[in-house]
């Protein structure tokens, strides 16, 4: 049998196809063998029987001592109590309700008919999945257009509250905006302040920020007693039992997609099928089985190797972000459950294609060979008929041959991928691929033998970044008392932080930067000869 007649062989033998999502799941790529697949069997019956566990309501994050029930959410039988059970079904009703009341006008705001836009303030896990649903499944013409504030990034809050508009002005716009803030402490920083500033924003339009405002959060947190307090129109629940990045099935996703005209249910009904997929105890005929395998070969089961995500759709532009978080997140842990340092994770980034035929793609082929490309195939080029670019040749046409000849070229340099393919782009196949990849992350973790539901790394930077804020109060402080001009030396050691004088300055020159009240005198190349004084 000749090398090519091998391949083929190779891509039957391995290839996943599920007939009632149209949907491939492709690994022939990878060149493990058969003795490698066997070694890891007794890794996967256990990481079948983990993940079995966890959907009983097992405590599988420990470190928090928590259950973990995404999987609940698109299958509320699943749940381990009717209580949860219940406000499962309770909830998704009342986004329904909730949406059908907007979408008609029965919920409107003060000064106008009906909301036009929806303004959406969270950060992480509560941005990147509802971002990544909207950039996919938008209609053409949504009932209301979402916007996304998902950084504290003053200039970025700026572009999305003075969206261009030569008709309409600040006021205009924001009189028919819905506002969802989404926490699930109620006290997150970026979100927070995403929210004080648009509060602001409508206090000087002369508007009232309650009448516009829904909270999405754990019960009783901060945000939820404050939207109850102020009597903003709805707040809906987090649970502690979902996870930031595994909440685009909980209310955190599904009221900004169904605001935006979304079929939430099709999304649902999607991930719960592939869920069905995932969940049997066998390699060959479990499409995420399948894929953890292949993660654990390329990587060497350490992360050795990067994951390129290339998805061949401009609407699935952001799934390599939201992947990002999801995989990165999850993996990226320092010890196993053991406590073991292991240094764990699998660092994920990507394009489209077939932008990346202009792009990376040059040193994908004969650069470092530190990846692995996961490819995102769309069947369907568009929903009506494609005019031809050259004879027998139409621009899908072309799209689909840089997928399979950069597919090729890479392999040809033992270059390693994987191709999921979906036949087109709709609400059951984009919860269908959040499904996969929730139990990749999942199978995988368990063959690693870490937590992947906890995330200490992201909450020691919060507090790094508590700690600079808290240093930039204390320097004020010590600069309003003493009002002369103080050596940059000389006021760490009043702030009793002398060993922090880098980081002294950095604040200071961020402050002066932006009229703050600061200024430094010297010469700024040689920042230890500075002074800083009050203006």
């Amino acid at each position: 049998m000749d090398a090519t007649a091998g391949l083929w062989q190779r891509y039957q033998d391995w290839l996943y196809y599920h007939e009632g999502l149209g949907f491939y799941v492709d690994i022939s790529r990878m060149e493990f063998d058969d003795d490698f697949e066997a070694r890891l069997r007794p890794k996967f019956e256990k990481a079948f029987q983990d993940m079995a566990a966890l959907e009983k309501g097992a405590i599988a994050n420990p470190d928090e001592d928590r259950m973990v029930g995404h999987y609940w959410l698109r299958n509320p039988d699943l749940s381990p109590t009717p209580e949860i059970k219940e406000r499962i079904i309770d909830t998704l009703e009342a986004i329904e309700s909730f949406v059908q009341q907007v979408h008609s006008g029965a919920i409107h705001p003060p000064h106008a008919p009906k909301f036009t836009d929806v303004l959406s303030i969270g950060i992480g896990g509560s941005a990147l999945g509802p971002q990544f649903v909207a950039q996919a499944l938008s209609p053409e013409t949504p009932p209301l257009t979402v916007h996304f504030i998902d950084n504290t990034d003053p200039a970025g809050i700026d572009r999305i509250l003075n969206v261009e508009s030569a008709d309409s002005s600040l006021r205009e716009r924001l009189a028919t905006t819905l506002v969802l803030v989404i926490s699930k402490s109620g006290g997150t920083p970026d979100t927070r302040n995403g929210m004080l500033e648009v509060q602001e924003a409508f206090s000087n339009e002369g508007l009232n920020f309650p009448q516009h405002a829904v909270a999405i959060t754990g019960s009783d947190s901060k945000l939820d007693k404050k939207a109850k307090s102020e009597g903003w129109l709805a707040s809906f629940p987090m649970e502690d039992w979902v996870g930031g990045r595994t909440s685009e099935m909980s209310a955190v996703g599904l009221l900004p997609a169904a605001l935006g005209g979304i079929a939430i249910r099709e999304m649902l009904a999607g991930a719960k099928e592939m869920d069905e997929q995932t969940r049997k105890p066998d390699l060959k005929t479990n499409p995420a089985a399948l894929m953890a395998l292949a993660w654990y070969f390329a990587g060497n089961g350490r992360g050795e190797k990067d994951m390129v995500v290339l998805p061949y759709k401009d609407s699935l532009l952001l799934f390599s972000r939201y992947l990002q978080q999801l995989v990165m997140e999850s993996l990226g842990k320092e010890k196993d459950l053991d406590g073991n340092i292991v240094s764990q994770g699998i660092a994920v980034y990507g394009n489209k294609g077939s932008t990346d035929q202009h792009a990376y793609v040059q040193q994908l082929r004969e650069g470092v060979a530190n990846f692995f490309v996961t490819f995102i195939e769309v069947l369907q080029d568009r929903s009506g008929a494609s005019p031809e670019v050259e004879p027998g040749a139409t621009s899908g046409d072309y799209l689909c041959g840089f997928l399979l000849g950069t597919r090729q070229a890479l392999y040809e340099k033992g270059r390693y991928s994987i191709t999921v393919t979906v036949p087109e782009v709709n609400p059951r196949t984009v919860g269908a691929l959040i499904a996969l990849y929730d139990r990749v992350v999942g199978l995988y973790a368990s063959l690693i033998n870490i937590n992947a539901y906890h995330q200490p790394g992201v909450e020691a930077g919060k507090k790094a970044a508590a700690s600079i804020l808290d240093l930039q109060k204390r320097i004020l402080q010590v600069l309003e008392a003493e009002g002369a001009p103080l050596s940059l030396e000389a006021l760490a050691q009043k702030a009793v932080v002398s060993d922090r004088i880098e980081t002294v300055y950095q604040i200071l020159r961020h402050l002066a930067a932006n009229n703050r009240g600061v200024v430094l005198e010297g010469n700024l190349a040689e920042p230890a000869s500075l002074t800083v004084k009050l203006a």
